[in-house]
């Protein structure tokens, strides 16, 4: 990394870092740092590199450390890059290879140490060979066959966190730096069900069956499952399995349900992290990420949170009744026509639910139990193909629950997500292919996506540069589809196209920001491509 150029300070009183002489010059990386010529500059980067970052860590009572941006930041500027302390299976994942953590049916071991790989190639990957695998090896431990690899394995449970203590003894500089000040809430954690199975599947096999007992407390080993279990980032495999990984640096940004910055993780570079802006973070405010599913309603989230990270969400988002004005939590009222039944406080699960319009009120657990019913029918579609059925029963529930939800309700957007890309992949519903009623039908639900996107992951977000991509393409087909029937003329025609060079533009300048082997980067590059030509194609209209 080159040493970032001068900018202006507003203090004439700052003094050079390499000759202490007066200057109104600083580094414009970090912009705490202050140097009279860029050529002392260039002399003190060495010193200076490890510590010139975008943001400051700071720290209270409420959330404990958290980050503030030192200069001001615009939209899809670098926060950090990190590598992960380690990489590891998920809780309760399904059998996997522990090199590159493909999906296996656990038939093909490890030869020294017995564990699941997919051949020599994994076996030898560091992250298994340099790590459980000698533990393994040594206490004679081998891999207890299952009947159902797709299953749940508590067997790789102790894995990620054995691999996070052998990191401690061979890293204990990163661990003293970084990893130590991680939150593992062992406290409130005693009492919970996933504590005892952390005993028994982690802590015990740790201890008895791999011999660690002189290695690793008892203590040690909770608060290593603690720290990843709160702090733990998901990395998307290029394998198409999903694993956890844990990265210091990022886990310090404190969580707000619109947050202000986004990450990609490079499986290329050693699954190294990037975290940029995704809109403009003003000097001095906070950055924030997200440790929740933000296209979840206000109970869910905070319940999300309070279950697996430990605190309760009071973000500006979770204490508006009407989230910031989507109504993503709202319900229609069935006692009058116009009214919505929004929380009295939705920072209390219990508090009393009630009518906009009448009298109406119901306590929030029932408000839960609706949740609960329409969460079920939700978690049946997992289990169609991606064939027509796939598009059908997606739209069979929206029908089925526009009465009871407000129309840009959570539960409806995550249908509306689905059926964003649905519409022009799924077996039937080809794009080419589609007719001019179902064009309509996707440019419809991509633009209420995007009118909620706009609002709780506003910015360069993946969720708006993936539904401005699946909107410009409907666009510009049904725009051609009407000229070609003589419904629109050439003018409209180019207004049309117009319309989509934008949203497709606009899903290029978002989505230029993922790694070129994810499945947005590929879009990304499809993109840039197809933006090419759809200009060439306007270019090519008569001028009006």
């Amino acid at each position: 990394m080159a040493s970032p150029d001068l900018s202006e300070t507003s203090n004439a009183r700052d003094l050079c870092a390499l000759c202490k002489q007066p200057t109104k010059h600083q580094c414009g990386g970090c912009e705490t740092v202050a140097y009279c010529s860029g050529e002392h500059q260039k002399e003190h980067w060495n010193q200076h590199k490890d510590k010139c970052k975008t943001y400051k860590i700071l720290t209270n009572d409420k959330v404990g450390r958290y980050a503030v941006a030192t200069r001001n930041l615009e939209p899809g500027e670098q926060v950090l890059s990190e590598l992960p302390v380690v990489i590891g299976p998920k809780p309760d994942t399904y059998v996997m290879c522990l090199g590159c953590y493909a999906p296996v049916d656990g038939s093909t071991l490890c030869s020294r140490c017995g564990w699941p790989v997919c051949g020599p190639k994994c076996e030898d990957a560091p992250c298994h060979a340099e790590a459980e695998c000698p533990v393994f090896r040594s206490a004679r431990v081998r891999f207890q066959p299952v009947e159902n690899c797709m299953d749940a394995c508590p067997q790789l449970n102790c894995i990620a966190p054995l691999r996070l203590l052998l990191a401690k003894e061979s890293n204990p500089e990163r661990w003293e730096s970084e990893v130590k000040f991680m939150e593992g809430h062992n406290e409130e954690r005693r009492e919970t069900p996933i504590w005892k199975n952390n005993q028994i599947n982690v802590v015990e096999y740790l201890r008895s069956a791999c011999k660690l007992t002189n290695r690793f407390e008892e203590d040690l080993i909770h608060t290593a499952c603690g720290i990843l279990d709160v702090n733990s980032f998901e990395v998307r495999c290029p394998s198409g399995s999903t694993v956890q990984g844990l990265y210091p640096q990022t886990a310090i940004m404190s969580h707000n349900c619109v947050p202000n910055t986004s990450h990609c993780i490079v499986s290329t570079e050693g699954n190294r992290l990037i975290l940029r802006t995704t809109v403009k973070v003003e000097k001095g405010s906070e950055i924030h990420t997200t440790y929740t599913h933000t296209l979840n309603p206000t109970l869910l989230r905070r319940d999300h949170l309070k279950q697996s990270k430990f605190f309760d969400c009071t973000c500006f988002r979770c204490s508006d009744p009407t989230e910031l004005g989507t109504n993503f939590s709202s319900l229609k009222c069935n006692k009058c026509d116009p009214g919505l039944i929004v929380s009295s406080d939705p920072l209390d699960s219990l508090a009393q639910w009630k009518c906009t319009h009448c009298e109406f009120s119901t306590p929030g657990c029932a408000i839960n139990k609706v949740y609960s019913v329409i969460q079920s029918d939700l978690d049946q579609l997992e289990y169609v193909d991606m064939g027509a059925e796939a598009v059908e029963n997606r739209e069979a529930l929206l029908r089925k629950y526009r009465s009871v939800l407000h129309p840009k309700h959570a539960f409806l957007t995550i249908l509306r997500c689905s059926l964003s890309q649905l519409y022009g992949r799924a077996e039937g519903y080809v794009l080419e292919d589609l007719p001019d009623i179902l064009l309509e039908r996707k440019i419809e639900i991509c633009k209420d996506v995007l009118s909620v996107a706009d609002v709780i992951e506003p910015g360069l977000s993946r969720l708006r540069g993936m539904t401005l991509y699946e909107l410009h393409a409907p666009v510009m087909l049904f725009a051609r589809s009407q000229w070609r029937y003589k419904e629109i003329d050439d003018k409209k025609l180019r207004v049309r196209l117009e319309e989509a060079e934008k949203y497709l533009s606009e899903a290029v300048a978002i989505l230029k920001f993922e790694h070129p082997s994810s499945p947005e980067g590929i879009i990304a590059a499809i993109s840039q491509q197809s933006l090419q030509k759809l200009r060439e194609s306007i270019e090519s209209l008569p001028q009006s």
